[in-house]
């Protein structure tokens, strides 16, 4: 099987050999969870219940009336100890409720009678705005909102995400691994929700085990899905990258995906969907790779949302001793440094990564040489020297000219640079202000 890829790019080391072989384990009850009203991209929730109240597991404690918005859902059954505003692991503060834990334990049995013939579009997508489900590739965009397409879309593929091209995480490589007909099943639901006649699953081929694994869960379950051997190359699980590697389909700029006929979900998602069509399940936890130099034990947790990075980590064997110590909501590339361990693991936390070591000090940056490297390396062909310095230096226009808003982020125009210019963190700069200015400018 050839493997298929996109244009530009870089190839990080990955490290996944740290964690890629430990087996999913079910972490410990937490006794303290704090719930971010706010997980995901759009409205944040209002909370449905105040302190003092007792709450079971799986309960929903915060909803919003917005169309793009997904509900949370207390993690664990207990009381509620207070509605505060709460450290982040995104940056800032967000509302959050905080549940001090009883120690129960609900169970999710199986419905009986599950069929996916038997599935109507509407209750699927009913049931998976219900649960509170978003995409769990890091992006954290409610799921019910993309299993409704605008009126007139003509969707006729459904992607899976199995690339895991962030290096250092492999929470999905063991979801691949341990669990392939659960995510079969699942992006076969979503197929039929939206309507679609084809389904594939991409997967780069530093991943054999999880090929061989979901080409036999395919077999078995739905053989006109499409397994796509795609090239290890760094960001090739980022949606319109993915989309032109396994289909050769472009997606506009400024547009989405439903715009090429095609969703993208990633694989942890398709979990996410079976087993709140299976049993009910709201979206309460996930695996999340905990890995890097300075953890002792780098596993794959399946963990309940709100639990703190202090906990997770502990359960790891601790931080490296005497050495300083970095840890990052998510992985090197797109994820965010933590100011403090006190933060919650939300529905969008796919790794908590932890560096020890000298090189942790900050690095000096020069001039830029206009060398083009991080031209060669954008993977939306945009020009990342220019719209680094329109958004340091708040150029708006020159921002807005030179496609600013496309830009994904994924942090390979900095890997690239000689002179270690932090673009990305500017290009973020110049996204607010220019969001300031139009705001500003209509109001």
């Amino acid at each position: 099987m050839r493997t298929k890829t996109f244009e530009r790019g870089i190839h990080p080391l990955y490290h996944k050999e740290l964690a890629s072989d430990k087996s999913i384990e079910k972490a410990a009850l937490p006794k303290r969870v704090i719930i971010p009203l706010s997980q995901h991209i759009g409205a944040p929730c209002e909370p449905l219940v105040k302190k003092g109240d007792d709450v079971e597991e799986g309960q929903k404690i915060g909803d919003a009336k917005s169309f793009v918005t997904a509900p949370v859902h207390a993690s664990i059954s207990g009381k509620v100890k207070d509605i505060t505003p709460y450290p982040y692991p995104g940056g800032g503060k967000v509302m959050s409720v905080i549940i001090e834990g009883s120690g129960a334990i609900k169970e999710w049995p199986a419905k009986e009678g599950f069929s996916i013939d038997a599935m109507k579009p509407g209750e699927v997508r009913a049931a998976v705005r219900e649960a509170g489900i978003v995409g769990l590739g890091g992006a954290a965009f409610p799921t019910g909102v993309k299993l409704s397409p605008p009126e007139g879309a003509k969707l006729d593929a459904v992607i899976l995400n199995g690339c895991e091209c962030e290096p250092y995480l492999t929470a999905d490589h063991r979801l691949m691994a341990e669990r392939p007909e659960d995510v079969v099943t699942g992006l076969k639901i979503i197929m039929k929700t939206v309507g679609a006649k084809d389904g594939f699953i991409g997967i780069e081929d530093n991943k054999p085990e999880c090929i061989e694994a979901m080409t036999k869960a395919v077999a078995k379950i739905s053989p006109g899905i499409k397994i796509v051997l795609l090239e290890t190359k760094y960001p090739q699980g980022a949606e319109k990258m993915l989309i032109k590697a396994v289909m050769g389909r472009k997606v506009p700029l400024g547009k989405l995906p439903f715009d090429a006929g095609v969703i993208v979900n990633n694989v942890g998602t398709a979990v996410a969907v079976y087993e709140a069509m299976r049993c009910g399940k709201p979206l309460i936890e996930r695996v999340v790779t905990i890995s890097g130099n300075g953890i002792k034990t780098p596993k794959n947790l399946l963990l309940r949302v709100g639990t703190s990075f202090e906990d997770v980590i502990a359960q790891c064997g601790g931080m490296e001793e005497g050495q300083e110590t970095l840890v990052v909501n998510g992985g090197p590339m797109m994820g965010i440094a933590q100011k403090t361990l006190d933060v919650p693991v939300v529905k969008g936390t796919s790794g908590i990564t932890v560096f020890s070591g000298a090189r942790l000090k900050p690095l000096e940056y020069g001039p830029c040489i206009r060398c083009a490297r991080c031209v060669e390396a954008c993977p939306m062909a945009l020009m990342p020297y220019r719209l680094g310095d329109s958004g340091r230096l708040g150029m708006t226009d020159d921002f807005k000219k030179w496609l600013g808003t496309a830009c994904i982020e994924c942090g390979c125009c900095a890997f690239v640079c000689p002179a270690r210019r932090p673009l990305v963190q500017w290009i973020r700069v110049g996204k607010v202000r220019l969001r300031a200015s139009e705001k500003s400018s209509s109001s």
